[in-house]
């Protein structure tokens, strides 16, 4: 199961007479992501290194460190802690000393890995919409027991003959919501798949 960050975070080490500061965020959108590393990034640093992962959307950057060395270990540091949604950024100042390629993968990737495993997380829920039509009579009953579900109501329409429910519930209760939809509705009612 992939998890998120519940909040910033940050984590610094000295590596060789070099400091090293990740920092950490959950974000949800690539300009999130991108606008986090302009406002966390310090010019008076050497570099500052980072990577993002949301679902298939990912990018790394190197900053001036030799190819490969720093944003690609990064990442591997997000998708080796089963992170998604996030962004991390560390910034090196220079203390005098080559680490090296290998050396400066190390440091970047192991300070980003240490700052995830630190950070609280939280499970990432996928969730689904579901819509469906009922007659007043079983709208109190069809929304108490959905709710079991963790379903969140989005939207309720009120028509002459019914009601309209537009909801959100995880992914893997929609089998559930469905056959729960049926049987209180006795037949009457379908739970549909929404976009």
């Amino acid at each position: 199961m992939l998890h998120t960050l519940t909040a910033p975070f940050q984590h610094s080490e000295e590596i060789r007479k070099s400091h090293f500061l990740a920092q950490a965020a959950p974000v949800q959108t690539p300009q999130q992501a991108l606008a986090y590393v302009q406002r966390v990034s310090d010019a008076s640093a050497t570099h500052n290194c980072w990577a993002y992962r949301i679902g298939q959307d990912y990018r790394f950057n190197d900053d001036g460190e030799p190819g490969g060395t720093a944003g690609r270990p990064i990442l591997q540091a997000i998708e080796g802690q089963g992170i998604d949604r996030a962004v991390v950024v560390v910034t090196r100042w220079y203390g005098g000393i080559k680490l090296g390629a290998g050396g400066l993968a190390r440091a970047y990737g192991g300070t980003a890995a240490e700052c995830l495993r630190l950070a609280a997380r939280t499970p990432l829920v996928v969730m689904a919409r579901l819509g469906l039509r009922c007659d007043f009579a079983e709208l109190a009953l069809m929304k108490a027991r959905l709710k079991e579900l963790g379903v969140e109501f989005e939207q309720e329409s009120f028509e002459a003959d019914g009601v309209t429910l537009r909801m959100r519930l995880p992914a893997e209760r929609v089998g559930e919501a469905k056959a729960r939809i049926v049987d209180i509705s006795r037949g009457r009612s379908e739970g549909h798949t929404l976009e």
